[in-house]
C-alpha cells in the first residue's frame, strides 16, 4: 500500500488478503482472548475491549483519557500513518468502538472487516495461532476530532432541533421502556429506534446489509444525510457499529454518545420519553 492510497472503510476479506504482509496496515483483533489464541488473521494484534472504555458508574462506556489511550495504542505498535483494520467475532460492535475511538482522535485510515472473523473463515482465509507481540511505538492520542463525540450537555443543547436525528440502536423493548436497564426505562426525547442487529445480514456472516437496504432503513426513520446524527445504545458498544454503518454510507455529521443510556437513564434530571 502506498503512502497515498487507503483501504475502504468497509473491506471484504478477499481484499484484505492482499495486505497481510503490508507494514502500513495494522490488523486489530477484538475477539475474546480464547478465540484469538485459537486462530486469528495472520499478523493481527489483539486488543481487549475493556481497554477501550472507562467505567464511571452509572456510566459504563465512557471514553478513556488521552494518556490512557496513548499507552494502549503505543503498546499495539500503532503509528498515525497506518491503516487500521478492525474485526471481532460478535458482529463487529467491538471493532466499531475501536474505529469510533480512533476517529475521535483524528486517525484517518480506518477500516472494518465486513463480517469479521466469521466472514474471513467463510472465504477460507488463513489463520495463525501465534500470539503477536508488536513493537512498541510512541502514539500520542489527542481528541483532535471532538465532532465525533456527543456528551449529555451537547445533546441537551440540540434536543428538538429540526436538523438533528437521534438514533437509538438498542432493542425495541429497551427503547420503549419494557426492558429497563437503568433507573428509568425509555429513550432520549425525539430519538428513533433501529436495533443495531437489523443492519447485519444473518445469511452472510453478519456483514452489513446492502447499501440500498441500509439507506431505506434509515430514511424511513428520518435519519437522512442532511442531518446531524447522534447514535447511542446502553454503553456505545452497539451504537459504535451503527456509527460505522453511517460513516460507510457517507453521513458526514455524525457523533457517538459514549455516556449513552447508562448515563442518561440513570440521571433523574434528564428528560425521557417512553
Amino acid at each position: 500500500m502506498s503512502s497515498t492510497s487507503r483501504l475502504p472503510m468497509l473491506i471484504e476479506p478477499e481484499s484484505l488478503q492482499a495486505h497481510l504482509a503490508d507494514s502500513a496496515v495494522l490488523i486489530v483483533d477484538l475477539c475474546d482472548p480464547a478465540s484469538y489464541a485459537a486462530g486469528h488473521i495472520p499478523g493481527a494484534v489483539h486488543l481487549a475491549y475493556s481497554e477501550l472504555i472507562r467505567v464511571k458508574p452509572p456510566a459504563m462506556g465512557l471514553l478513556p483519557t488521552e494518556d490512557y489511550l496513548s499507552q494502549v495504542f503505543s503498546r499495539l505498535g500503532l503509528t498515525p500513518e497506518q491503516q487500521v483494520v478492525a474485526y471481532d467475532e460478535e458482529g463487529n460492535g467491538r471493532a466499531g468502538r475501536l474505529l469510533w475511538t480512533l476517529a475521535a482522535l483524528g486517525h484517518e485510515r480506518l477500516s472494518m472487516l465486513n463480517g469479521g472473523i466469521h466472514a474471513w473463515d467463510a472465504v477460507g482465509g488463513a489463520l495463525e495461532a501465534q500470539f503477536r507481540h508488536p513493537e512498541r511505538r510512541a502514539y500520542q492520542a489527542r481528541f483532535a476530532n471532538p465532532e465525533a463525540i456527543a456528551d449529555r450537555d451537547y445533546i441537551l443543547s440540540r434536543l428538538g432541533q429540526p436538523d438533528l436525528a437521534l438514533l437509538d440502536t438498542r432493542t425495541t423493548a429497551e427503547y420503549t421502556g419494557a426492558d429497563v436497564r437503568a433507573v428509568r426505562g425509555g429513550h432520549i426525547p425525539g430519538a428513533v429506534n433501529l436495533n443495531w442487529t437489523d443492519a447485519m445480514d444473518s445469511q452472510r456472516q453478519l456483514r452489513f446489509q446492502p447499501d440500498p437496504v441500509l439507506r431505506e432503513m434509515l430514511e424511513i426513520r428520518g435519519v437522512t444525510p442532511d442531518k446531524e446524527v447522534i447514535v447511542y445504545c446502553q454503553t456505545h458498544h452497539r451504537s459504535a457499529h451503527t456509527y460505522w454503518v453511517l460513516r460507510h454510507l457517507g453521513y458526514s455529521r455524525l457523533r457517538g454518545y459514549p455516556g449513552a443510556w447508562s448515563e442518561w437513564g440513570n440521571d433523574p434530571a434528564l428528560p425521557i420519553e417512553t
